[in-house]
């Protein structure tokens, strides 16, 4: 009896998984755990330096006095703020999701070929493309999934600690905590998935094509090649021998293809460069509304990214079948 795709495809991502739970597990475990500690230092240390100081809101409820006479467009403004600390759990750990990505993806074909497992896979009735595709989904679903379960406990802890720290100042915790918006924040970080799989494709596309054809130092030819290309259209730019698109093809060659991996870049870099703000009442942080993440959809810099990145990933499996460094 045949074994159904998705049940293939859900035991090679499970393998990806246990074979690198270092990186997508363990990496954003630690790294929100170093965040709190971080956080809870840096309270202790305010604290120490108020009393110091003789700064201190305890014995005169004063930042409860502060909060009661706030008005619906101040408490907006506060419950914005308890937000961002939620989000703010994400910040790390976008930029750590973006190095583990990156550096799975350089080694996610080429290991196989350095330590000769490549001939047992090839030797089971599992083909090239699924192979290929198990990473894609273990790169762009599995470890930003596992993350973003991270930044939202993560995040939570850190409103929790945050309002425990405002209630031994006089401040009524349920009174504080009702202004956030956890659920918001959860259902906008979920969201972006998706978003994310089709943006990271031209990163994804080119560095498992790196990982498949590389015979050594894939790290070398996925960075390396790029950039010297782009510093020669820069010489041949400045030396006026030929008209080419310098900054075109820094941002839309070099920066897409390597930096795509990183969440929250296509926010800030699919739009003509720009980040684009249109939900009004929180100017500066529209960026995080999923609304207004997913106009991305309309850019035709998207669009091709993934046209482009399905063109690389099937060279990649290609470069997978017949590659032999034997």
């Amino acid at each position: 009896m045949k074994t159904p795709a998705w049940k293939t495809m859900y035991w090679l991502v499970k393998r990806e998984f246990w074979e690198h739970r270092g990186g997508f597990f363990w990496a954003p475990i630690i790294t929100g755990g170093v965040f709190l500690l971080l956080n809870i230092m840096g309270i202790i240390a305010a604290e120490v330096v108020g009393s110091r100081h003789g700064i201190s809101f305890g014995a005169s409820g004063g930042l409860q006095r502060v909060i009661a006479d706030m008005d619906a467009g101040d408490l907006s403004q506060v419950g914005l703020a308890l937000d961002v600390a939620m989000y703010s759990a994400m910040g790390l750990l976008i930029v750590v999701l973006g190095f583990v990505v990156f550096f799975y993806c350089l080694g996610a074909l080429y290991d196989d070929r350095r330590d000769r497992s490549i001939l047992f896979w090839k030797s089971l009735p599992i083909s090239d493309t699924s192979t290929v595709l198990s990473k894609v989904v273990s790169a762009t679903v599995l470890a930003p999934i596992v993350a973003v379960i991270t930044g939202i406990i993560v995040g939570m802890l850190q409103l929790l600690i945050l309002a425990v720290t405002l209630s031994f100042h006089g401040v009524n915790v349920w009174q504080l905590l009702v202004l956030a918006h956890p659920f918001r924040v959860m259902f906008n970080l979920v969201g972006y998935i998706p978003l994310y799989v089709l943006w990271a494709l031209p990163s994804i596309g080119w560095l498992l094509l790196c990982s498949a054809w590389a015979r050594n130092k894939p790290f070398l030819w996925a960075v390396a090649l790029p950039v010297a290309t782009g510093l020669l259209v820069s010489w041949f730019g400045i030396m006026g021998l030929f008209n080419l698109p310098t900054t075109w093809f820094w941002k839309n060659i070099v920066q897409r293809g390597l930096f795509s991996v990183f969440p929250g870049s296509g926010s800030v870099f699919g739009h003509n460069g720009n980040i684009v703000h249109r939900v009004a009442g929180n100017p500066g942080m529209d960026f995080m509304d999923l609304g207004n993440t997913y106009q991305l959809l309309a850019s035709a810099n998207l669009w091709i990214g993934v046209v482009i990145g399905l063109g690389l990933l099937a060279g990649a499996i290609w470069f997978r079948r017949w590659r032999d460094d034997s």
